[in-house]
């Protein structure tokens, strides 16, 4: 040490405490480098995700719609029961889509990890799916009805080529990139929580939007009217469900703008998952009832109409709430 505090480099101390800070400056950067990949990761691939979904809500708010138009009625049992059909493969998507998002919530707690990016990956993949399936019966229902079963079914096989190719056969052809390096879970930052929180609850939110219309204009409709009164008191019910959860969908971005002007606090990062946990339970609930409504418009079959609600309710608590429950007790269980 030379007078001033001054290291001598000469001094062995000096090149032990320039070689700590040597040591610990490179670690440190990488990772927060690694930290930044996996957060960024994370946040492209629920942004595509809620691409994806902005998608699918164009179909289901068609699919809940359609039995109610005075065309409906019209059509016989087989085109029916392939529309009955779509709706189920439709909302299995949606089920499936928003399956990444509350598994952040309830196993990862909000944290960025590789888990969950490659998780998130398949079930966006394998969402496409009964999407692609579904598009293809609606297609073939409405355009059948207007041209007839050749035109139908020209149509149909054109949009399902159409949609296998790119979003199976382009991806095949383009080939899975090799380079990407191994990822490790790193902390996330408060910042970043935050953010994810806010983009998967503008992701969660179609699926309520995609019913909160329709439910209000069906009302209107002489389809409605010629509803059994069960059937009325379950649509208003349904509503009220969906209306809670695209209220509660949309508490976290008032609560950030009014109570915390927009800056990052832990207190807000709780209170906004915790209000992402509970909205997609009113999203189900709503759902199922406006299940039975739609089965009972189209089939006139309570027994019917009753198991396909229950078939629904228990698919999507099964995806939003059962299987991120069982994996984060098996993490616990494994640490």
């Amino acid at each position: 040490m030379l007078p001033g505090g001054v290291f001598d480099p000469r001094c062995p101390q000096a090149g032990n405490a320039v070689g700590r800070l040597a040591f610990h400056k490179p670690v440190m950067n990488k990772f927060a480098a690694m930290s930044e990949k996996v957060d960024r990761k994370l946040k492209t691939a629920l942004d595509e995700t809620r691409l994806l979904i902005l998608g699918v809500q164009i179909l289901l708010g068609f699919e809940f719609q359609c039995v109610f138009q005075d065309g409906f009625d019209g059509l016989t049992h087989g085109p029916k029961y392939l529309s009955l059909s779509a709706l189920g493969l439709i909302l299995l998507s949606i089920a499936i889509l928003i399956a990444p998002s509350m598994q952040h919530r309830i196993v990862e707690a909000g944290q960025s990890t590789p888990r969950l990016i490659q998780g998130t990956n398949v079930l966006a993949g394998v969402a496409l799916i009964p999407l692609a399936i579904g598009l293809t019966l609606s297609a073939y229902v409405v355009t059948q009805r207007a041209f007839g079963p050749a035109v139908g079914i020209a149509t149909a096989a054109f949009l399902c080529c159409a949609s296998i190719f790119c979003w199976f056969g382009l991806e095949f052809i383009v080939g899975r990139h090799q380079g990407a390096e191994k990822m490790q879970t790193s902390p996330t930052s408060l910042k970043t929580k935050i953010e994810q929180l806010l983009t998967e609850a503008r992701l969660i939110i179609p699926g309520g939007q995609a019913l909160f219309g329709f439910q209000f204009v069906a009302m209107l409709t002489t389809g409605f009217e010629r509803l059994p009164e069960t059937a009325k008191i379950v649509h208003a019910l349904a509503l009220c469900l969906i209306g809670m959860n695209v209220i509660v969908m949309m508490t976290p971005a008032a609560l950030h703008r009014i109570s915390f002007r927009g800056e990052d606090s832990l207190r807000f990062l709780t209170l906004g998952s915790a209000l992402v946990i509970i909205g997609p339970s009113f999203l189900a609930a709503g759902i199922s009832a406006e299940v039975y409504v739609v089965f009972i418009k189209a089939l006139n079959n309570p027994q019917v109409a009753v198991t396909a609600a229950i078939a629904t309710g228990l698919v999507l608590i099964g995806f939003w709430y059962v299987w991120p429950l069982a994996l984060r007790t098996s993490a616990r269980s494994a640490a």
